[in-house]
């Protein structure tokens, strides 16, 4: 390997332009020479200065010179490109959620064990400079022991149309941005075993979009006597709302990780990060300034490629990714179910996530 990362790219959507503005403005290590997607990866590819583009990502495995892949294409796809790319022996960046089952979880991880190459689980919130330096209080001891993380994240909905489909996603905001909300308080509060979830969720105001839940607040009891509290949405106006807060028996710190770092900004027209503007910024917002970096995307990359190069030791992993899944699976029971869904937890066979909620309805 050289000392550049050669990158390839699975998707040409709206995470997918994020990660290559993430390598290409920030990550000194690596550059991205491919992408692939049956949609418009000669666009994508043309507009980037991307050298190769291919419709089928299979063939740009085919490719010797790629070391690692950044997968962001639709959930239900995630198993067979990681899987795949796996057996092509090119190391694995995967966007959250991990996947659609705990089964498909299950079989990327051995995959990729057995083929010796890296799954690396994108999780951007343990990386964005706010949410880092409330983690860096607790290790210094700022705030004692921590026993309470709260972690919210809510908008007006997915920022691509596919998420609608419950078949495609598996699920709804949970799916969505539970997922970031369960590790980032599962990460700072040492990642313990988990004792019992407990969630309720329902569709308030997407009903004509989604079967998914566009609501959810879910408990996370841990062993230690620790608990995370979580509320996600797809049903709250005016932009991204992302904030956290942790107590510890010393004290307490939060950050909220627009505000202080942004515009406060009035639009008609509505914007966005977004590689086709979906408008649900309109009305007042706070614009982020440089939003990549304080979303943590750029620093995500490099740790990921360190780790490539074997520089670092890979902080999320597919068996991180396993264990958001599995609590996942356990909040929509709890909510389909009204009852708490004590650990250790075999769960239900599922055709995805969401079922667990809709069964029990």
């Amino acid at each position: 390997m050289s000392n550049k990362v050669k990158v390839g790219m699975v998707g040409s959507g709206f995470v997918s332009d994020i990660h290559y503005t993430a390598i290409k403005d920030w990550v000194h290590n690596a550059e991205v020479v491919a992408v692939a997607s049956p949609n418009n990866a000669e666009i994508f590819a043309k507009e980037r200065c991307i050298p190769e583009a291919y419709r089928d990502h299979c063939e740009m495995l085919k490719d010797k010179d790629i070391d690692v892949i950044v997968v962001g294409i639709p959930n239900d796809l995630h198993y067979q490109v990681t899987v795949d790319a796996a057996k092509a022996g090119k190391h694995v960046i995967i966007e959250k959620p991990l996947c659609i089952t705990l089964e498909e979880a299950d079989e990327m991880i051995e995959t990729c064990n057995q083929a010796g190459v890296l799954l690396m689980y994108a999780e951007e919130l343990l990386f964005a400079p706010k949410y880092v330096r409330a983690k860096t209080l607790i290790d210094e001891g700022a705030i004692g022991d921590p026993f309470l993380a709260k972690q919210s994240e809510e908008h007006p909905g997915p920022h691509m149309p596919w998420f609608w489909d419950v078949n495609r996603s598996g699920g709804g905001v949970m799916m969505d941005m539970g997922c970031h909300s369960i590790e980032y308080t599962r990460w700072v509060l040492g990642k313990p075993k988990v004792k019992s979830v407990t969630a309720f969720m329902d569709t308030y105001i997407h009903q004509d979009r989604t079967e998914g839940e566009d609501h959810s607040y879910t408990i996370v009891e841990y062993e230690d006597r620790k608990v995370a509290m979580l509320e996600n949405s797809w049903a709250k106006g005016g932009g991204v709302d992302d904030r956290c807060e942790i107590y510890g028996v010393k004290g307490h710190t939060r950050a909220d990780l627009l505000r202080g770092s942004s515009l406060l900004t009035y639009s008609e027209e509505g914007y966005g990060y977004a590689v086709e503007k979906s408008g649900v910024t309109k009305g007042y917002t706070f614009t982020m300034f440089e939003e990549i970096w304080n979303y943590g995307f750029p620093q995500e990359m490099q740790h990921f490629i360190n780790c490539v190069l074997g520089k670092e030791t890979c902080m999320e992993t597919g068996e991180d990714g396993r264990e958001v899944l599995k609590i996942i699976y356990a909040a929509y029971q709890s909510a389909g179910e009204g009852r708490k869904i004590f650990f250790p937890y075999d769960p239900p066979s599922a055709a995805k996530p969401i079922d667990l909620w809709k069964q029990g309805n």
